[in-house]
C-alpha cells in the first residue's frame, strides 16, 4: 500500500510529506520511503500557530479558522508531494497527518472542579480526505490518552519496527522541536522499549536564532551562530536540577514546559538581548539539548541494559555544534557510538513523516499501535480517527 505521511512539528516552520510503500503487517510491517517533500508554512500562519500554541488567548473562531486553513495546506502539501515526485494521486491509498499540536496537556490539571487531560491537534482531517479523494486518518494521540497514557511519544512504534536489532542494544533519537528517545534493548520486544522526550531540542535555539537575527532566519542554520558564543556550564547544571529533567518516564513535554516563557526566564533574563548576550545564549541552549538527552540516557536507559548506538534523526542533526556538543557528552557518559538515521535506510528529515505513514496504516487495517511502555497507557490501542474519501 502506498501511503502518505504529513507531520508538522512543534517548531511550526514547514509540512513534512513522506510518500511511503508499507508491506505486511504488525511486527512485520516494513515502510520503504518512496518520497519526500517539504512545504514552508506561510509566515503569517506559523505566526498564528506559535501564537495559539504558545497560549495565547484567541477566540474559539480563531482556532476553528487555523483548523480549516491547516487541513487546506496539509492537502496542498500532499498534492505537491505526489506532484514533485510523478506519482498519481490515483495511486495513493491512504494517508496519514499528524496535524498540528496547539495544546498537551497529558497529566490531570483541575477544570470545571473535575481533573482532566487532553490534547489537541489541528488540520482537519475530512478536507485533506476531499481535496485529495484519498482517506485520512489524523487525531493519533487521544485514544492513547483516554487509555491512561500520555498521548505520546508515538513514534516508538515505528523505531522499533525500523531500529531494533537482535545483538545491538540501540537508542533512536530524534531531535526536533523536542527531542525524544527510544531505547530497545539487544533482541528486546516492544514491552521492553523505553521512550520519552528528554526535553527541548530545537524549541529554544529556533527562537533565540530568530530573534537574533531580527526574523530572518528562524534556526540556526549548522550551527554557526552558537559556535560564535560561549556555553555557561553552571546555568546548564542550574537548568538540570529542573523537575522535569529529575522525573522518570513516561514524561512528554511541549511548549507548555520549553515554550516563550521558559526562553525569557532562563534565557534571555540570564543573557540579555545583546548580540553577544544571545550567541551566548544559543550556545547554552544547545548544550543545554546535548546535556538532558545524554542525562537522560545515563539515569533512564543505561542502568537497564548497554547501548551500542545512538541513531539520530529530526533537523538537529543539521546543526553541526549541537551534534557535537552531544557526540561528546554521550562518549564522557558511555561508549555510544552517534550515528545519523541514514544508516538504518531513514532520512533524518523523513522519519516522523514516515512514521505517520505506518501509524495510519496500522489504524487502517485496526491494529493498536501504541507502545504502553512507552506512553504509560494501560493496554495497547488503535490510534488515529478515519476520515473516508468520497472516491
Amino acid at each position: 500500500m502506498l501511503v502518505a505521511g504529513i507531520m508538522s512539528g512543534t517548531s511550526a516552520d514547514a509540512m513534512d510529506v513522506a510518500l511511503v510503500e508499507i508491506t505486511g503487517h504488525g511486527w512485520k510491517t516494513r515502510p520503504r520511503l518512496v518520497a519526500f517533500h517539504t512545504m514552508k508554512f506561510p509566515a503569517a500562519v506559523r505566526h498564528r500557530i506559535l501564537a495559539v500554541a504558545g497560549g495565547k488567548a484567541v477566540p474559539a473562531g480563531e482556532i476553528s479558522q487555523l483548523n480549516f486553513l491547516l487541513g487546506e495546506l496539509f492537502a496542498e502539501a500532499c498534492i505537491a508531494a505526489c506532484s514533485r515526485a510523478k506519482v498519481s494521486l490515483r495511486r495513493l491509498e491512504l494517508i496519514g497527518s499528524h496535524g498540528q499540536t496547539i495544546y498537551h496537556q497529558p497529566r490531570a490539571a483541575s477544570f470545571c472542579g473535575k481533573p482532566v487531560r487532553s490534547t489537541l491537534q489541528i488540520g482537519e482531517p475530512a478536507l485533506i480526505a476531499e481535496r485529495t479523494g484519498v482517506t485520512t486518518v489524523a487525531d493519533f494521540r487521544p485514544a492513547d490518552l483516554a487509555a491512561g497514557g500520555q498521548g505520546a511519544p508515538l513514534v516508538p512504534y515505528f523505531d522499533y519496527l525500523t531500529c531494533r536489532h537482535p545483538k545491538k542494544g540501540r537508542i533512536a533519537l530524534n531531535i526536533g522541536g523536542i527531542a525524544n528517545l527510544t531505547a530497545i534493548p539487544a533482541g528486546g520486544g516492544p514491552q521492553d522499549v523505553i521512550a520519552f522526550d528528554t526535553g527541548p531540542g530545537n524549541m529554544l535555539i529556533d527562537a533565540l536564532a530568530a530573534r537574533l537575527t531580527g526574523g530572518h532566519q528562524n534556526y540556526d542554520a549548522g550551527g554557526r551562530l552558537a559556535a560564535q558564543g560561549k556555553l555557561s556550564e553552571p546555568t546548564v547544571a542550574r537548568l538540570m536540577r529542573q523537575r522535569y529533567f529529575q522525573a522518570p518516564p513516561p514524561k512528554t513535554a511541549g511548549r507548555e514546559q520549553f515554550g516563550a516563557a521558559y526562553l525569557k526566564r532562563y534565557f534571555i533574563e540570564e543573557f540579555g538581548s545583546s548580540r553577544r548576550g544571545l550567541l551566548h545564549a544559543l550556545a547554552t541552549a544547545a548544550a543545554l539539548t546535548a546535556e538532558s538527552i545524554t542525562r537522560a540516557v545515563a539515569a533512564f536507559v543505561l542502568p537497564k541494559f548497554s547501548v551500542a548506538e545512538c541513531i539520530v534523526s529530526g533537523g538537529g542533526v543539521r546543526n553541526r555544534f549541537l551534534m557535537a556538543q552531544l557526540q561528546a557528552r554521550l562518549r564522557a557518559c558511555a561508549p555510544i557510538r552517534v550515528l545519523p538515521s541514514t544508516a538504518i535506510g531513514v532520512p533524518p528529515q523523513a522519519k516522523e513523516a514516515m512514521a505517520f505513514a505506518v501509524l495510519a496504516y496500522q489504524t487502517y487495517y485496526r491494529q493498536p499501535a501504541n507502545l504502553p511502555s512507552a506512553t504509560g497507557a494501560r493496554h495497547p490501542v488503535v490510534v488515529g480517527k478515519v476520515s473516508h474519501a468520497g472516491r
